[in-house]
């Protein structure tokens, strides 16, 4: 008896899922785009399994423009356990250090100032940066240490919530830039502490301007029969760009790949999002009054 292949759909938009603890951001997004039978889908920035919270999950078209949310600013809370350092800085790993706990809430604070603002990071190697092909994690588990650059990033915001001295609890919320392991400041937060600290709970918040009562459980999302309407649109991705609006014509030449002189002019090259019109066409680069195609949605 042959088996039919199903025929999958044409969907396009965001979905923010509420990612739920335990599981792959790999498998959420398998998960989903098969409750939405979707050919094409594919998410914007991976959560540890420990990790919950938004996962924007790209369908069709929207997948075209999920690299600006790679880039885009993210905001967590966390959890952190001090008097115990552990060898992937969560607590999935293995406690590689144990030492008492005496910090005052001066200390805390005084410690935490050091994780504000421009600051330089150094990946955990428990991480999926990429050296030689592989990620670093796979070499991690092999008990190989590679040397790693330390990476310019922002935080924000880095606001202590409370502390728990009875469970040597510690919770702060924090908002980053893209490329912040929150896990890399739990654990360099813990060592200027002179404890250890790992990360316990983690979750993310919100992802660019993305609204928060927007997320969607897995559970939720199967248990809904109309999900279409749960997509944020395919030109949210570039939510904070700004936006050009082209006459008809215009619009024609930006889809053919041609440059057009728009009325607005600014100095320095800006991305922005294009309209023929009413409709969303795609992102562009604008310098002085050059506008000129980067990504284009099929308008069929």
């Amino acid at each position: 008896m042959m088996n039919i292949k199903k025929t999958r759909r044409d969907v396009h938009g965001v979905l923010l899922l509420d990612k739920p603890q335990g599981m792959t951001s790999n498998d959420a997004l398998q998960k989903v785009k098969r409750i939405f039978n979707a050919k094409k889908a594919g998410h914007t920035g991976a959560l540890d399994p420990l990790a919950t919270g938004m996962l924007p999950i790209c369908f069709g078209e929207a997948t075209k423009f999920s690299q600006y949310l790679l880039d885009s600013d993210k905001r967590y809370r966390v959890i952190a356990k001090l008097g115990e350092r552990t060898d992937t800085s969560d607590a999935d790993g293995q406690v590689i250090c144990t030492k008492p706990v005496n910090v005052t809430q001066t200390q805390i604070d005084e410690a935490l100032s050091h994780f504000r603002g421009d600051i330089l990071q150094v990946p955990t190697m428990f991480s999926a940066l990429k050296y030689q092909g592989k990620p670093l994690y796979e070499y991690a588990r092999q008990g190989i240490v590679i040397e790693r650059e330390a990476r310019p990033i922002s935080v924000y915001e880095n606001q202590f919530i409370q502390y728990d001295f009875a469970k040597q609890e510690l919770t702060l919320e924090i908002h980053c830039s893209k490329g912040t392991y929150i896990r890399t400041i739990i654990d360099n937060l813990g060592e200027l502490l002179g404890c250890g600290a790992h990360v316990i709970y983690l979750r993310r918040l919100q992802v660019s301007n993305y609204p928060v009562d927007k997320m969607i459980s897995l559970d939720e999302l199967q248990n809904i029969s109309e999900k279409e309407p749960l997509l944020m649109p395919v030109d949210s991705p570039l939510q904070a760009s700004r936006k050009v609006v082209l006459s008809e014509s215009q619009g024609k030449d930006i889809l053919l790949g041609r440059t057009v002189t728009v009325e607005s002019s600014v100095p320095v090259e800006t991305l922005v999002r294009i309209y023929q019109e009413q409709q969303f066409i795609g992102a562009g680069s604008q310098l002085f009054n050059k506008l000129s195609p980067k990504r284009l949605i099929s308008i069929s």
